[in-house]
């Protein structure tokens, strides 16, 4: 029996060896090498530019959003004045403020799709006036003082852009999430313009990297982290 089971291991051992073994070829490949820092820190940046994206398209909805109230606002406003004299007299004035603005904004030579809408509504706000109805009139001089402000808005964020700087389509509002120093370019080395102190709000005009320009209530304006500010209506979630 002894003799049997040596016999077996032996033949056991001897097929062990004998077994082809897999070419180095063939042998399991390394596990992949841990990601470049260099491929995480772009997308990292990726990220951010959707994130300022995606605060711009939000701040775009809610701005067409406001709008749409102000105008039924307004249009209903409109119908329910009397053409009286008193009417006249609002529409003629606001014709005149809304030419005023345009005029300033034909004469410096910047053109702009907000300049081009605002002639177009004077110009039927004229019409309307001819009709009298100076409800209509007085609506549309309006809308067509809104759009030379919008355009006043555009120029002034778009006159001194920094290589590689991207304005957003309209102000985005935000809201500081703690106390912030707001310098006079996108970096540490910048001096401070103004300092930010938590819970108050920022109009942000265009972005830079990590760096949003923004202006502040007084007027004043500079660069802010964006990781110190959120948009606005998010804090009313």
């Amino acid at each position: 029996m002894c003799r049997t089971l040596s016999i077996v291991a032996a033949l056991w051992l001897s097929a062990c060896a004998a077994a082809p073994r897999p070419p180095a070829s063939e042998a399991p490949s390394p596990p992949p090498a841990v990601e470049p820092r260099s491929q995480i820190a772009e997308l990292e940046r990726r990220a951010a530019q959707l994130e300022l994206q995606l605060m711009e398209r939000d701040s775009v909805i809610d701005s067409l959003n406001a709008r749409l109230d102000e105008a039924l606002q307004e249009v209903v406003g409109a119908m329910g004045k009397l053409q009286s004299l008193t009417s006249r007299a609002e529409a003629a004035s606001a014709m005149a403020e809304a030419d005023v603005a345009l005029q300033s904004i034909t004469s410096s030579g910047r053109d702009s799709p907000e300049s081009r809408q605002g002639l177009r509504l004077m110009q039927l706000s004229a019409a309307e006036f001819k009709r009298k109805n100076f409800g209509g009139a007085l609506y549309l001089a309006n809308q067509a003082k809104a759009a030379a402000r919008a355009h006043g808005l555009a120029g002034g964020r778009l006159g001194n852009m920094r290589s590689g700087e991207t304005p957003f389509a309209i102000p985005v509002k935000l809201h500081v999430s703690a106390r912030a120093n707001v310098r006079n370019g996108p970096g540490t080395n910048f001096a401070v313009s103004f300092t930010a102190e938590p819970s108050s709000t920022l109009s942000g005009l265009s972005y830079l990297g990590d760096w949003i320009r923004a202006t502040n209530d007084a007027g004043n304006e500079g660069w802010i982290l964006r990781s110190l500010v959120v948009r606005r209506a998010d804090t009313n979630r």
